[in-house]
């Protein structure tokens, strides 16, 4: 199989946690997740974006062939550009020769057109699909696992028309000495005009591997060091947990008391929050970052955040959105009051507070909280999103202080893991209390502790969380058993921080399991013989226990099968038992349940190391997904919506193509009535239909509300970390 690096996860992730946003560019299938992979800002498709990057100085020199298109297959070889146009309709094939256990890279300039990359193993099963930019440079790469010819497609995303070229950099065995593997895996970083990369990795108190790739700065010209200040994003969520259990050990406050001692501000809901739902993200707050997006803010492009819009938001909030304890739900909002707990019951700003009690006792030097997206950090990485003229620069996210905002190296980083072996500062319960799993008020045990996820890696223990502000991408991992830690932080928004697992298998391989072979791989289960027929059982639609408004869908159009989330666009899944598939553009699976009766009552969907329960919901299997509003239900939803607690105005608007000058070429393609939801500073979103009176677009459901002669009189909006949130219709 070929597994990408760069083509995104199943698992959509934003700042410090994952969400699926309206108004950016969407990338492929997701769902909401806990935020253990790497974090990427993506939502719907914006505007051309990426542009080809210089070929690495392995390549050999550059040759230009013309492209073939719809029958046509080019062989593409290292160094050579390919060049081609593409027309609507069209598929372009270049082949590659590669051996099993080999390391290709290569990308693709979306001159004139924007296209999509599907990667095809030998046997003809896609493997990857890579869509990030309209225009400019896409790259792909990834490891082999069986040799043969590896197809490379092009095709133009919806209409598009226009040139490409395509450049294979390369193709070579994957190393297998750990060192050079993880040269080969960075080498799409390790360039003068690319923003760069830096990996440690340390075992028993011993460096093993510590080294950096491409530019801290493209401005100035700066390298990526070993003591570049970057911004790690999420991963200073452990280190807000910390200073609060620091102040509870010191008995300045107590991980019981109800938030609303030390925060009196806060409204009095019906339940209340204690601190320690807060560090677990079980506080049934609003997230704040979720929400701003809802309001039509771009925080991707700089709109700024103050932390006291924080305590706005909750003051404005109606109700908890789940019972505290009950719900695990990714939350910023939380780990930015609990930075505010740790003020008020300290009297200093959070960042002397972590200079004084954290970072200076541990020698720390190079770490520092950034208290507001404006402080001068010196000697940082800049964060970098590809553009169509080839990066621009992108500020820190505002607000971020708790959540996020620390600035580390990755020498800091690893003394930081140093103290939870052997506390220097804090104590042995604080680690044991943060590296303890957290459960729900139903027994049922979350796989997050205090600002740390706590899961298994092939058989052993792994501590460990990833970050991502806009730009910058951060990972640590601690392995308790092995005395054991690595981390990869980069300034480059395209940069996937799940490598980081990669290489601890790479290094830590001695003491881990087997990898556990897929059933489809071992000879127990031959795909072959699975009958399409039988997966009628499991067609129908499924809601995200942690998010009940997130649905997953099942459909089987002849013997091909599909999953579809609320939102997103239709992956292909291929079976590997009677009742457990994996989607074929990423690294996921799905297994199937059945009740004692034999009835299937529900799926859980794995990727990354975590795990999604969805309930099936109440429909016939034959019905599912079945609602198909006529045109004149359509035109019911269509007018101006209001929402008074976040203050934002949205349309609903109905298209009729029929009546638009567009003209279509095929009457069978022709668009059908539709609506759009329509923000003055979001991407307008195409509306899909769900259940009865709900659809979803842009990472958004609306679930419309009527009155009891069926007028429509508003609707509710989530977007999976924020949810119902109430829109009034004005006219």
């Amino acid at each position: 199989m070929f597994s990408s690096v760069t083509v995104p996860s199943l698992l959509k992730v934003d700042y410090f946690g994952y969400v699926a946003l309206h108004g950016f560019h969407h990338m492929a299938f997701v769902t909401p997740a806990t935020p253990n992979q790497a974090h990427s800002m993506v939502g719907n498709r914006f505007q051309p974006v990426l542009s080809a990057f210089a070929l690495l100085a392995t390549t050999l020199a550059l040759v230009v062939f013309p492209a073939g298109a719809n029958g046509q297959v080019v062989d593409l070889a290292v160094g050579q550009t390919v060049a081609g146009t593409l027309a609507r309709g069209d598929t372009a094939e270049y082949r590659i020769e590669a051996g099993e256990d080999y390391f290709i890279f290569g990308e693709i300039d979306q001159i004139s057109v924007d296209a999509v990359v599907r990667v095809l193993n030998p046997e003809g099963e896609q493997r990857a699909r890579v869509d990030v930019t309209a225009r400019g440079a896409d790259r792909f790469s990834g490891e082999t696992r069986n040799a043969g010819t590896y197809t490379i497609q092009v095709i133009p995303f919806e209409d598009e028309e226009g040139e490409y070229t395509i450049t294979l950099h390369r193709l070579e065995p994957l190393e297998t000495d750990p060192d050079k593997l993880v040269d080969q895996l960075m080498s799409p970083y390790d360039t003068d005009d690319s923003p760069g990369a830096a990996v440690r990795v340390w075992r028993d108190g011993r460096t093993l591997f510590s080294k950096t790739y491409g530019m801290a700065d493209l401005a100035y010209r700066i390298p990526f060091e070993t003591d570049t200040r970057t911004n790690i994003g999420s991963t200073s969520k452990q280190f807000t947990a910390f200073a609060v259990m620091l102040q509870a050990e010191r008995g300045a406050l107590s991980l019981d008391d109800d938030i609303r001692l030390h925060v009196p501000e806060l409204p009095e809901f019906d339940q209340t929050i204690t601190v320690r739902h807060l560090l677990t993200h079980t506080s049934g707050l609003r997230e704040i970052f979720n929400l701003l997006v809802m309001t039509g803010r771009r925080i991707d492009r700089g709109d700024y955040v103050d932390r006291d819009e924080i305590l706005a938001v909750v003051q404005k909030q109606p109700a908890l959105q789940n019972a505290p304890g009950a719900e695990w739900n990714y939350n910023n909002t939380a780990f930015a009051l609990a930075a505010l707990i740790v003020e008020r019951t300290s009297d200093q700003p959070f960042d002397e507070f972590m200079a004084d009690h954290v970072f200076g006792p541990l020698g720390m030097t190079r770490t520092m909280v950034r208290p507001h997206a404006e402080f001068i950090v010196p000697e940082r990485s800049q964060g970098y999103a590809p553009a169509s003229e080839g990066y621009r620069e992108i500020r820190d996210l505002g607000a971020s202080v708790g959540a996020g905002g620390i600035y580390s190296t990755i020498e800091d980083l690893q003394t930081w893991v140093e103290n939870y072996i052997a506390p220097e500062v804090g104590s042995p319960a604080i680690v044991e209390e943060m590296t303890t799993p957290f459960i729900l008020t139903d027994g049922d045990t979350t796989n997050y502790g205090l600002g740390l996820f706590i899961d298994e890696h092939r058989g052993l223990k792994r501590v460990h969380h990833g970050g991502a502000d806009i730009a910058h991408r951060s990972m640590l991992a601690y392995y308790p058993e092995l005395r054991a830690g690595i981390t990869t932080q980069s300034n480059h928004a395209s940069f996937d921080s799940n490598v980081t697992f990669r290489l601890a298998e790479a290094f830590f391989d001695d003491a881990m399991e087997p990898e556990t072979p897929a059933a489809a791989d071992d000879g127990s289960f031959d795909p072959a013989s699975y009958d399409p027929d039988a997966f009628d059982d499991f067609v129908g639609r499924y809601a995200l226990d942690a998010a009940p408004t997130f649905i997953l869908s099942f459909s089987r159009e002849g013997e091909t099968l599909y999953t579809q989330a609320t939102g997103q666009p239709r992956i292909e899944i291929e079976p590997t038992s009677d009742s457990t598939f994996a989607l074929t553009v990423v690294e996921a699976s799905v297994v199937f349940h059945r009740d004692d009766a034999g009835g299937v009552e529900g799926v859980t969907l794995f990727q990354g190391g975590q795990e999604q329960h969805a309930t099936r919901l109440d429909d016939d299997a034959d019905d599912a997904g079945a609602w198909e509003p006529t045109p004149d239900d359509l035109e019911e939803f269509a007018g101006h919506y209001l929402s008074d607690e976040i203050e934002t105005f949205y349309t609903v608007a109905y298209v009729d193509p029929s009546t638009s000058d567009e003209q279509v070429d095929d009457e069978d393609e022709a668009p059908e009535p539709h609506l759009v939801l329509q923000h003055r500073r979001l991407d307008d979103a195409t509306l899909t239909p769900g259940e009865l009176d709900t659809f979803s677009g842009g990472g958004l459901t609306l679930t419309f509300e009527r009155d009891r002669n069926g007028m429509v009189l508003g609707f509710y909006l989530s977007n999976t970390r924020t949810r119902d949130v109430r829109f009034e219709r004005v006219r």
